[in-house]
């Protein structure tokens, strides 16, 4: 039994028992509607209405039955809808993020700052951790959105929204002697000094690790973390050069550290949210999505709300338009 054919088998009897105004009502086709009820009638085993030729003619006894049910049942229908949509727009509740450092420290503020703003009902919890922490969080249920680059084989259970590109900076000190070159530089250029970088940026099939190689290039690297101010730090002390992502070029830093652009020196990384397949957005989750990924559409918010795969987000965003997203003076680049 289907909540369609009671659907049906109601506008037949609020249309006095004429099918092709039922239809009509119902902006399908007679054939259709009669269809249906016929297939009511054999999966009860009842005949609901008495016939006269092709027409009903009546309601029969345990027509009466089924139809007061029937109503009731799509009461209820009536009231989980109502229900639902009151909950879609409940501005209290929470919401629990999980991303890395990098966004928390250099991202995020002024989006959390304007969703506060929006939603002050709303608690916020904000959790820090590398990727393979992040993917723990979600098999454990603890997050509505995380928010990454890359390792997408550590989140089979997400749908993936590709929400922003990057490059890298080098950091250095004021006075450092890249600072000084007059044309771009080159990775060559960086394998002359020992650098300071992500933890994860020279391990495994690291991109930065293959363009320094594709170049026939060992870098000398001489200290990791995944913390961009704590590379800061050891720039700082002269351990070596930075290279950092291009969010982390601060305007705060510029008393005594300089950034240079690396743009084109490794592939440009995307970011992406991600949430779960069987999530139930409420309103101030899609608010946040398009706060953090101000360039998807309402179409495409749509659509990625409903994806119940990865291949339907990719091919969705597969001829989109990604904003770049800079440091310090660089803002966010939005293709024309």
């Amino acid at each position: 039994m289907k909540l369609q054919q009671l659907k049906y088998l109601l506008a037949i009897v609020d249309n006095g028992l004429n099918i092709t105004a039922a239809a009509d009502r119902l902006y399908t086709s007679q054939p259709g509607v009669s269809k249906q009820l016929k297939l009511l009638e054999e999966e009860l085993g009842l005949q609901l209405f008495t016939r006269k030729g092709k027409s009903l003619g009546g309601i029969t006894s345990a027509g009466e039955q089924v139809i007061a049910r029937a109503r009731l049942i799509m009461q209820e229908v009536d009231n989980i809808r109502s229900l639902a949509s009151d909950y879609y727009d409940e501005e209290e509740g929470t919401l629990s993020i999980a991303t890395t450092h990098t966004q928390a420290r250099y991202v995020l503020p002024d989006i959390i700052a304007e969703f506060r703003k929006r939603y002050p009902g709303v608690s916020l919890n904000l959790h820090q951790g590398t990727s393979e922490q992040i993917a723990d969080m979600v098999n454990a249920n603890e997050i509505d959105f995380a928010i990454a680059t890359g390792s997408k084989a550590l989140f089979d259970d997400l749908l993936l929204v590709p929400s922003y590109h990057w490059d890298r900076k080098i950091i250095v000190p004021a006075d450092h002697a890249l600072t000084k070159i007059d044309r771009k530089i080159t990775l060559n250029d960086l394998a002359e000094y020992p650098l300071v970088t992500y933890v994860f940026s020279f391990g495994g099939q690291s991109s930065l690790k293959r363009a320094f190689a594709e170049q026939g290039l060992e870098p000398d690297v001489v200290f990791t973390a995944r913390d961009a101010d704590v590379i800061k730090t050891y720039v700082r002390m002269g351990l070596g050069v930075g290279i950092v992502a291009s969010m982390a070029d601060d305007c705060d830093d510029r008393n005594d550290l300089a950034a240079v652009d690396g743009v084109g020196l490794f592939p440009r990384s995307t970011t992406w949210i991600g949430f779960r397949r069987d999530a139930v957005m409420r309103r101030y989750m899609l608010d946040f999505v398009k706060l953090f990924a101000p360039h998807i559409t309402a179409d495409q918010l749509e659509q990625t709300r409903h994806a119940r795969s990865q291949q339907e987000i990719d091919e969705l965003f597969a001829d989109a338009e990604l904003p770049t997203r800079g440091g310090c003076g660089d803002g966010i680049t939005v293709a024309a």
